[in-house]
């Protein structure tokens, strides 16, 4: 491949603020070297920016960015308003958020600010309309990052303060009437009714579990405060930096606001990978601790995968940034990885040094599930305060740590951009994230796990997947997934009825598909509602499963944690259950081009799986246990998530390493 096609780039995020100034002309040049294009500056500098209320000081700034232009580097800064300054807490203390238990979450950490604070929206505008002005046509400047990971720490939701203050005014709008409000909600229950809208406040502390619908409305309200603060600085930073890239760096299974609306206006996302703290945290219940063990050091491929695919389709079909790339191999623009792991993370139980190879196979993930650029945290491990565990590509002592050198022996021509060719659609929803883990009805299983089954059910068949919202165009896709959709408004419905009938699509659901309505009631006609004539049934009865309760399924299989059945009205089931109050009744159902699995069982899916993308004309790969296949601009990379070597398509991958081959 020619060194000037479009390939893979690389980057790191530096704190000139956290080191002397006369270490920022070598880390530039350090990273040059190593062959970094672009940096990541500020997200947390505000103090710094304003030492004191109006005074600025940008001069350690100007230096700090004409240090990396120096050496050709492209700056990513952020507006820093993940970290308002003491001086700004202590003048406005209405600023600061609640949390669920009603408690101030205090000065001293990051984050800790309401979303709805007028006066903190005030100053978030005004220190992003000084920082544009100062940097916005600056040609080191590349690009733009909002304020830091939002929801971090639980902050998606304040349960008291401007927040508490906001939602009234934000349900009268929604509804107009508190009968319409007492309706939607179902308030005659437990006698909930309200009489005046100031009556209502957010769903915390209740005695026992609040109201569903009132749950799903204050996580709307917040999400649209998320919404409508960022779009307060994209539109500064776009008046005021024409022509640069504006982006978010969200994170890992983040569940408090609907990502999707908060990523429109944004050119292209990122998110921040931390594998192995994320095996920790995020593993679904049923992943044990061998299998946790297992994947220590390198975490889990589908946990990472299923990220990658996730925000690589948050905009999907949106247009991009970088005209010089589409001039030479057009493509759909990629996410980038703005924090990616290079070493041990600081804030999980266990935070395990990454496996030899690690740092190399997690940037080539990247790469095959569609991102253009991956960019490390951090440049050089930091010397003070939370985050001194915590490694970067330099240890404290400014040595290189043991990522650098994997990235270092990085091919980035052997990584080319493009398409990556997915036929699969796996639909994704918040709305019903927040519904169903409101009501799990099983602690053992949760929205993110039953969606992780079936999404790492098709990665082990070697299949791609774009993960997309529930509510995408599915024109192009043999298969759409829906895993655990359970808001399905009747727009909706009709959305999958089209695809299903016009298109020719395959359409696979799970447990509880289509259980709710809008306003989080059940349908009344029973679960499905618009969509009962499509699926040919409706809902017979539902069991909870506790840990190590199974119910057995026609061959061979067990269901775990969950099994639903169904009364049929056009479908046939293709499996029953066998014993159990739940004898004899359909555990899979097709009708026609749509199948039901109401059975959660990891190997019912997959097999289940397998044969509906077989009749779709997919090909599918048994792959082995820890091996995966990615696919991106006509190449497959081959991955080895293990430690042991493994033998696939008529060779074998050492321990935690990957291949590029030609495609087929």
């Amino acid at each position: 491949m020619s060194d000037s096609a479009p390939h893979l780039r690389l980057g790191t995020c530096d704190y000139p603020e956290h080191v002397p100034e006369d270490r920022w002309a070598a880390y530039a040049r350090g990273q040059r070297e190593l062959g970094l294009t672009f940096v990541r500056v500020a997200e947390f500098a505000w103090s710094r920016m304003e030492p004191r209320p109006g005074e600025y000081d940008w001069a350690w700034l100007d230096r700090a960015v004409e240090a990396y232009h120096a050496q050709g580097l492209r700056v990513v800064l952020c507006t820093p308003t993940a970290t308002p300054p003491a001086w700004l807490i202590r003048a406005h203390p209405d600023i600061l958020p609640h949390d669920a238990q009603g408690r101030v979450r205090e000065f001293g950490s990051r984050r800790h600010y309401d979303f709805a604070s007028p006066v903190f929206r005030e100053h978030s505008r005004r220190i992003t309309r000084a920082l544009a002005e100062r940097y916005g046509e600056h040609p080191a400047v590349a690009g733009w990052q909002t304020d830091n990971e939002f929801g971090c720490h639980g902050t998606a939701r304040s349960y008291g303060g401007a927040s508490a203050a906001a939602f009234p005014g934000w349900l009268r709008q929604k509804y107009g009437t508190l009968d319409a409000l007492n309706e939607a909600w179902g308030n005659v229950f437990w006698s909930m009714e309200y009489g005046d809208w100031e009556e209502i406040r957010p769903p915390a502390l209740t005695v026992t579990e609040p109201n569903p619908s009132h749950v799903l409305d204050y996580a709307r309200f917040s999400s649209d405060l998320i919404r409508d603060f960022q779009a307060e600085q994209v539109a500064l930073l776009r008046e005021l930096s024409p022509g640069r890239f504006v982006t978010h760096n969200f994170m890992i299974f983040e569940s408090g606001f609907d990502h999707y609306a908060v990523a429109r206006g944004l050119d292209f996302v990122t998110w921040d990978n931390y594998p192995t703290g994320m095996l920790e945290f995020f593993a679904p219940p049923g992943v044990g601790e061998a299998l946790k063990t297992r994947y220590a050091r390198t975490g889990h491929p589908d946990l990472v995968g299923f990220n990658h695919d996730l925000y690589r389709g948050l905009l999907k079909g949106h247009g991009g940034w970088e005209a010089e790339t589409g001039k030479t191999q057009p493509h759909t623009p990629g996410f980038w990885v703005m924090e990616q792991q290079c070493g041990q993370v600081n804030w999980a139980p266990a935070n395990p040094l990454p496996a030899d190879g690690a740092v190399g196979l997690w940037t080539a993930q990247a790469w095959a599930h569609g991102a253009d650029v991956v960019s490390y945290f951090r440049w050089r491990a930091a010397t003070m305060a939370q985050e001194v565990m915590h490694s970067g590509l330099l240890r404290h002592d400014e040595t290189p740590d043991r990522g650098h050198a994997e990235v270092a022996g990085l091919d980035l021509g052997s990584f080319p951009l493009g398409e990556v060719p997915a036929r699969v659609a796996l639909l994704h929803d918040y709305e019903s994230l927040w519904l169903y883990d409101q009501q799990p009805h099983s602690a053992a299983l949760s929205y993110w796990a039953q969606t992780v089954a079936y999404y790492s059910a098709l990665r082990s068949l070697g299949v791609d997947v774009d993960v997309v919202s529930a509510d995408a165009d599915l024109g192009g896709y043999a298969v759409a997934v829906a895993p655990a959709v359970t808001l399905v408004p009747p727009e909706r419905a009709a959305r999958w009825q089209a695809a299903v009938e016009g298109d020719g699509l395959r359409l696979v659901c799970g447990p509880r598909t289509a259980f709710r309505t809008p306003g989080g009631q059940t349908w009344a006609q029973g679960q499905f509602g618009r969509l009962s004539e499509l699926v040919g049934a409706r809902l017979l009865n539902y069991d909870s499963l506790r840990p190590g309760l199974e119910q057995a399924v026609g061959g061979g299989y067990a269901a775990q944690f969950w099994a639903e059945s169904y009364r049929l009205a056009g479908a046939q089931a293709t499996h029953r259950y066998q014993g159990g109050p739940l004898d004899g009744q359909p555990a899979v159902i097709r009708h026609g081009p749509v199948t039901v699995i109401g059975a959660h069982s990891e190997a019912l899916i997959r097999d289940v799986l397998r044969d509906v993308l077989e009749q779709a004309g997919v090909a599918t790969s048994d792959l082995p246990d820890g091996l995966r296949l990615s696919r991106r601009a006509g190449v497959t990379l081959v991955q080895n998530w293990t430690g042991e070597n493994v033998a696939w398509g008529g060779r074998t991958l050492g321990p935690v390493s990957f291949e590029v081959r030609a495609e087929g």
